[in-house]
């Protein structure tokens, strides 16, 4: 089950209240004041965590309390600050505060840290009132509550590609041809229901990840079909990748649907559709896909764009898998490149035979 909106209620641990206290020994008369400070309470945190796929867990867990700080003693003995809790959510995780409509964190990193209630500070023991007016004092001071808020948490699925097409153009079949991801394939519109990210790893360690999206519809800006459900998940990406269906198997025309395609995110968010991008020429093994590339060819000839005819459910991606990977380079990816070649070297036995061998991270 995919989730990716939820509302949770955070409260930070209450201080500890401040001891009022005096000493009491044989043969040391007056002793004076002793009374320890309150502990601080604990913070409640938000860390995001690539290890999170959706926001299932918070659904069915919606309130997260801090423990309280311990109060002081005597001997001045101060409380312990109480232990925080941490409440790990998916990478690429909004947060707003329901009371304020204000977003307060974007979680955008991995490891990335929020403090979404902080804890109340503890209160002063007596003996932090002592002074030379006052030898005796019989102050203390109460903990503070700590902070208690209701966040509407949002994922925006991070990806380095984001598949854009119309149902059934093949972008989930794509998906499965480049990563080990499987999302669900049928010949019907809307088979995939939520974001499925696969992961495509190089025989060097290379890796980008890439996001299929439920498939777009004519005024998915307006929130039409699956509308704000799909375009919010396709703003981070870095590329966009045009799946059309070049054979024109419902009747479609793939000319017409890039046109539909980029109106439909500009509309939704000014600049989206001039995002770098590619367009993968799908379904190139029927007879009336060769034609069709032409005309797309000869339309698309004042832009610069890659134009890579492939058949997904075929596995012919493999110039796709290298397009994709020098275009991410050319962006500087953090995920592309070689990772360790020490660490390469002594294990050339786990490197991936296969062209483009793949890791699963799939959402849901």
């Amino acid at each position: 089950m995919f989730v990716d909106k939820a509302t949770i209620r955070v409260s930070g641990g209450n201080g500890g209240n401040g001891c009022c206290s005096f000493r009491r020994e044989k043969f040391v008369p007056r002793g004076g004041p002793d009374g320890g400070d309150g502990g601080s309470g604990g913070n409640v945190v938000l860390r995001a965590d690539f290890g999170e796929q959706s926001l299932i867990d918070l659904m069915y867990n919606r309130h997260y309390a801090a423990p309280s700080g311990p109060q002081g003693k005597g001997k001045d003995q101060h409380g312990a600050r109480a232990a925080d809790i941490v409440v790990r959510i998916p990478v690429g995780t909004v947060v707003t505060d329901t009371e304020t409509g204000e977003v307060v964190a974007d979680m955008s990193q991995e490891g990335q840290t929020f403090i979404a209630a902080h804890g109340g500070r503890g209160g002063r023991g007596n003996a932090r009132f002592l002074s030379n007016h006052n030898r005796a004092p019989r102050i203390k001071e109460p903990g503070e509550p700590g902070e208690v808020k209701e966040l509407f948490l949002e994922l925006k699925t991070i990806a380095d590609v984001g598949l854009v097409g119309y149902p059934n153009a093949g972008k989930s079949t794509l998906l499965r041809a480049i990563s080990a991801a499987r999302p669900k394939v049928a010949p019907y519109p809307f088979t995939t229901l939520h974001p499925v990210v696969g992961t495509v790893v190089f025989p060097d360690y290379a890796r980008f990840t890439v996001a299929d999206i439920p498939g777009l519809i004519d005024g998915a800006h307006r929130n039409v079909g699956l509308g704000h459900e799909f375009l919010k998940h396709i703003e981070r990406t870095h590329i966009l990748l045009y799946v059309l269906d070049m054979a024109g198997v419902d009747g479609r025309d793939p000319l017409e649907d890039l046109m539909h395609l980029r109106n439909e995110l500009e509309l939704y968010m000014k600049g989206l559709s001039k995002r770098p991008a590619l367009i993968a020429c799908n379904k190139m093994d029927m007879p009336e896909a060769a034609e069709n590339l032409e005309r797309l060819r000869t339309a698309l000839a004042s832009e610069v764009i890659d134009l890579v005819p492939i058949c997904a459910e075929k596995g012919e991606v493999l110039n796709l898998e290298e397009t994709l990977r020098r275009r991410l380079e050319e962006q500087g990816v953090r995920h592309i490149g070689s990772f360790d070649a020490t660490a390469t070297e002594e294990s050339p036995s786990e490197a991936p035979k296969d062209t483009a061998q793949v890791e699963s991270a799939q959402q849901g």
